[in-house]
């Protein structure tokens, strides 16, 4: 997150999610109006040719009325592919990745900035 990010809108309430060179940044937001809303944002990590890297990031907006829809479709989707596929990662180029990636993988809660707690699982009825 940049400055400018922090400047424009007060942070509520932020959760972060690493996930080997995906970063997931869930951020609670206030309408000029005073009412809430969510921006989920991914950034990715890419190493430049001289070992430097840069991040792209995608961002999307979640407002409440989208959100009992939004999470019955994302639950749908999900278990369609924990039905169809299981839970296990597939690829092995992936499998390697994840392996290595997610052993030390966190979820930080900024609200205050003191507790982070191990990752496990992702809930997005929580959302």
């Amino acid at each position: 997150m940049n400055n400018n990010d922090m400047m424009e809108k007060e942070e509520i309430f932020s959760k972060v999610l690493r996930a080997g060179r995906r970063t997931y940044f869930f951020d609670v937001r206030s309408t000029k109006a005073g009412d809430y809303y969510l921006t989920v944002t991914e950034s990715k990590k890419f190493t430049n040719d001289d070992g430097s890297f840069h991040y792209k990031k995608h961002k999307i907006y979640l407002y409440k009325e989208d959100f009992t829809e939004f999470n019955s479709i994302l639950n749908e989707m999900t278990d369609y592919i924990i039905n169809e596929k299981g839970d296990e990662v597939i690829s092995e180029r992936h499998q390697k990745d994840f392996k290595k990636e997610y052993d030390t993988d966190t979820v930080e809660t900024s609200v205050d900035g003191s507790s982070t707690e191990k990752f496990t699982d992702v809930d997005f009825d929580d959302i």
